[in-house]
């Protein structure tokens, strides 16, 4: 294993070279893939309709190609979809990633083509490993195995009898994988696939307790289950204990920082490290490459051509669209992307806001739709994320989930104000403190939230209810949406999703 754990550390490291010449040369490499992409969708029914032929540089393509969201750009999916080749992009599709996003009741269906895999997801992969590698030289992950765990895959819902498939993105990346990648990872792809989450989560315990694993890589959520059943089935205190050698946890997905406590808990060991991703069904945007920050340096030669249009324009008609070379740092903008897969001036519906600008570094702040502005307050999940954290480490709670929508006037003379669900893994040792200090952290990071609720003027104090356990499972579970990419929207300005909850009669 040493001999493969040092040869499998030089491969990846090969790759630092193209890493730091985006990094040193972000736009001339942006510029690149832009006339790579223009040339790829030139004669696709897309690329003519557009009139691809035509366009000569940016200005060109902004004024031919409007910015579309997932339903605007359905029906050229759709018709991919059902057969028809050379729609959106030049070579066959013969993939298709399945996205909610959140929990929304539709599902997306993300082109995934040849090159959006091997130039986007794969090398974003390996990128994640030559970066952690770089970070940390002693590393003996290849001495062990990598944990993963994967979605489930289906036939093509608008052509079930034709070749192409659908499923969940770390699924078609998996059932992708070279042969060589099955040496180094557990569990069997079998298992790894299995669609029943609660046998699979059963199963793939049974699979990999007795595996030296090294690595994980994940959603948070689910790895949480996952390990607390391996420490059930081998009655051991904690994770040392069953995999002494683990040292590298890949996470993405969802925001860390309300897992990172019980991670700690699970894991106690002080080699043991973390290192944020970036990649969602549309692609594979971004990669911690830093020891000691949750930046996430945004990754530019990926096939993927970067657009960005600030959240202060974002409910105007027209708004304002700029490239990578016009963002300023923290400023919360929404993605636009044009990619190898097919999307052209897609809105991926993420926010984030730029730390620097040499190299570019950001982080993740919300969704576009995910946010609660009901009073003109303006709180972003990445708010939410912090009040939450802030008040489970002050009241030594850990957070399972939550999610919150606003109260509105009634018109009876009665202030709004937000409406929470909260379910904890740890109880907080004083409930009402916890609910105290979610409230005036939001007040301390948010202005515009603070503004609202001086002296109660707009906004009182938020009701907080404090779940069951297990009651966001049991309604994502009602839902359809257990498992795979499915995650719980932490805010919204609909209170569809909290009626839904508290319809199931479980909190009083």
């Amino acid at each position: 294993m040493e001999v493969l754990n040092s040869f499998m550390t030089w491969i990846f490291k090969s790759r630092l070279g193209q890493i730091d010449n985006f990094k040193h040369n972000p736009i001339t490499v942006q510029e690149t893939i832009f006339e790579e992409l223009l040339e790829a969708g030139r004669k696709t029914d897309f690329g003519i309709e557009h009139g691809f032929s035509e366009i000569k540089n940016y200005a060109d393509f902004a004024s031919r190609v409007p910015i579309r969201n997932y339903d605007k750009f359905k029906p050229y999916i759709d018709k991919t979809m059902a057969g028809s080749e050379n729609v959106i992009w030049n070579t066959e599709i013969e993939w298709f990633a399945k996205s909610s996003g959140t929990t929304a009741s539709r599902s997306k269906y993300i082109p995934v083509t040849h090159e959006s895999l091997e130039e986007c997801h794969y090398k974003g992969g390996k990128d994640m490993v030559a970066l952690y590698m770089a970070n940390y030289p002693d590393s003996r992950m290849f001495a062990g195995k990598t944990l993963t765990i994967g979605g489930t895959l289906e036939n093509n819902p608008l052509n079930p009898q034709g070749t192409a498939r659908a499923g969940d993105i770390s699924a078609v990346i998996m059932e992708n994988l070279p042969f060589w990648a099955y040496f180094v990872r557990t569990p069997s792809k079998e298992t790894a696939l299995m669609g029943e989450w609660e046998a699979k989560i059963e199963k793939m315990a049974l699979e990999t307790m007795d595996e030296d694993v090294t690595c994980m890589a994940g959603v948070p959520t689910w790895t949480i289950v996952l390990l607390q059943k391996v420490l059930e089935l081998k009655k051991a205190k904690n994770i040392t204990e069953v995999w002494p050698n683990l040292e590298i946890f890949f996470h993405g997905a969802v925001a860390f920082g309300p897992y990172k406590s019980l991670f700690k808990e699970l894991i106690p060991s002080e080699k043991m490290r973390y290192m944020e991703t970036y990649n969602a069904s549309e692609g594979f945007f971004g990669i911690q490459d830093q020891k000691d920050s949750d930046e996430l340096l945004l990754l530019l030669d990926y096939g993927i051509f970067y657009e960005f249009i600030s959240m202060e324009e974002w409910d105007n008609e027209d708004p304002e669209v700029i490239p990578l070379s016009q963002v300023e740092v923290d400023r919360n903008y929404a993605l636009v992307i044009t990619t190898n897969g097919g999307l052209w001036r897609y809105k991926i519906g993420d926010t984030v806001k730029f730390t620097s600008t040499s190299p570019y570094r950001f982080r993740i702040s919300g969704r576009t739709r995910h946010f609660l502005n009901a009073f003109g307050e303006e709180v972003i999940v990445e708010n939410a994320e912090k009040a939450v954290q802030f008040a489970a480490e002050q009241t030594d709670a850990r957070i399972a989930n939550f999610t919150a929508a606003p109260v509105y006037f009634d018109g009876s003379g009665s202030k709004g104000a937000h409406e929470w669900i909260i379910e904890f893994q740890k109880e907080p040792s004083d409930p009402t403190e916890f609910d105290r200090l979610l409230d005036v952290h939001l007040r301390e990071i948010n202005s515009d939230y603070d503004a609202k609720r001086h002296k109660g003027l707009a906004l009182v104090a938020p009701i907080i209810h404090h779940a069951p356990s297990g009651l966001f499972e049991k309604w994502m579970r009602k839902r359809g949406k257990l498992g795979g990419q499915h995650k719980v929207p932490r805010l919204s300005n609909s209170r569809e999703y909290l009626e839904e909850i508290l319809g199931l009669g479980e909190i009083s």
